[in-house]
């Protein structure tokens, strides 16, 4: 049977959209199904802020009448003018074991970002460097933890099949509650702590609006141009802080100051994703009873972002930070942390997560091809 590819235009080919991975992993038992709502709102354009300054084609392929796969074309305009490139992405990436389709929907993805411009073709990113991002190169036997990807290792061989190379690689650590703070951290944080006039406390939900801004405010003057990363606009970061508060704990959300002035921010999450792999991609009446009760029930956590003011970056602010944020999640009771993703170059950040007791349990893989 012929595989054609059609780009989405009506609700009911959106739906076939969202519905697919149900099918695509119904013998993964570490799949963790992703809220169908948010996916939605995810791929709406007047919804999700970063539609604001990029845009996308979703595309599906049939065969026989039946949708077995799925891909979506990005061109990101704030990723090409932060970083002076002409990038297109491919993201939300879905197929069947059957390497036709997934030929052909790349070759679709590749196409519209060709026509668009673009001089490369990256992914996967569902739909950037802030969301979902590559493919699970290594740790096929753990679930996902929050925001994180997970998908079929055929996935891995049909995009080099088409020509994609590594690009880059990123690596998560897991560090267990269990395994404590190293004797040796613990004495190097305390002489930092007790010769610098470095504080950290927990995020003020009784004040989540300023303590929101704070985090705005960290962030802009914190980033640095790193490899594929691009800041997030402020409605893309609202937006953010509104989902979060949602489920996270501000327990383990932590700033850090000097002299009374925040200068850092570790953000880590509940791994949401324990309850979420028991809704089922639903979240009716049932549902929210369920989500209510299991979200007490969550053990691991995930630390998605640290960052430091340029000025304080030689302080020891970051470390102070990472090491308060390991012995407060243990301190709230939670049995693991995941750490990262970290760039596979990152050496500092992914040193020092080795030195407090993290080891590397996934990779992740971005891949890239010209358009020439």
């Amino acid at each position: 049977m012929d595989i054609t590819i059609k780009p989405v235009r009506s609700d009911k080919e959106l739906k076939d959209f969202i519905d697919l991975p149900w099918r695509v992993y119904k013998d993964f038992p570490h799949w963790v199904p992703p809220l169908k709502k948010e996916v939605k709102e995810i791929l709406d354009t007047s919804i999700y802020p970063f539609w604001q300054h990029a845009e996308r084609e979703l595309f599906i392929a049939y065969k026989g009448g039946e949708v077995v796969g799925r891909i979506a074309g990005i061109i990101d305009e704030n990723h090409n003018k932060f970083h002076g490139e002409k990038a297109g992405f491919f993201g939300f990436f879905e197929c069947l074991p059957d390497y036709n389709i997934a030929e052909k929907l790349f070759t679709a993805a590749k196409e519209w970002c060709k026509n668009k411009g673009a001089e490369f073709l990256r992914g996967p990113a569902n739909p950037s460097s802030n969301d979902e991002y590559g493919f699970l190169l290594e740790g096929f036997d753990k679930d996902p933890a929050v925001m994180m990807p997970y998908n079929p290792p055929y996935y891995l061989e049909f995009s080099e099949k088409f020509g994609f190379k590594k690009v880059k690689d990123l690596y998560a650590f897991l560090k267990k509650a269990e395994t404590g703070i190293p004797e040796r951290i613990e004495r190097m944080m305390k002489r930092i702590l007790k010769n610098t006039a470095i504080k950290v406390r927990p995020f003020d939900i009784k004040n989540f609006d300023r303590e929101v801004q704070i985090i705005k405010d960290i962030y802009n003057s914190a980033w640095e141009k790193n490899w594929g990363f691009v800041p997030m606009t402020e409605a893309e970061m609202d937006f953010s802080a509104k989902k979060m508060k949602e489920f996270f704990d501000p327990r383990i959300v932590l700033i850090a100051e000097v002299n009374g002035e925040p200068v850092g921010v570790s953000i880590t999450l509940p791994n949401i994703n324990e309850v979420l792999k028991k809704l089922n991609g639903k979240l009716g009446p049932i549902e929210i009873i369920k989500f209510l009760y299991y979200r007490r029930k969550i053990e691991g956590c995930r630390t998605l972002v640290g960052g430091v003011k340029e000025e304080h970056r030689k302080t020891g602010v970051i470390a102070v930070l990472f090491y308060e944020t390991a012995k407060r999640a243990i301190e709230a009771g939670y049995k693991w942390c995941e750490l990262g993703w970290n760039l596979e170059d990152n050496d500092l950040i992914n040193r020092f997560d080795s030195e407090i007791g993290g080891e590397i349990y996934k990779k992740y893989r971005l891949y890239q091809m010209p358009l020439s």
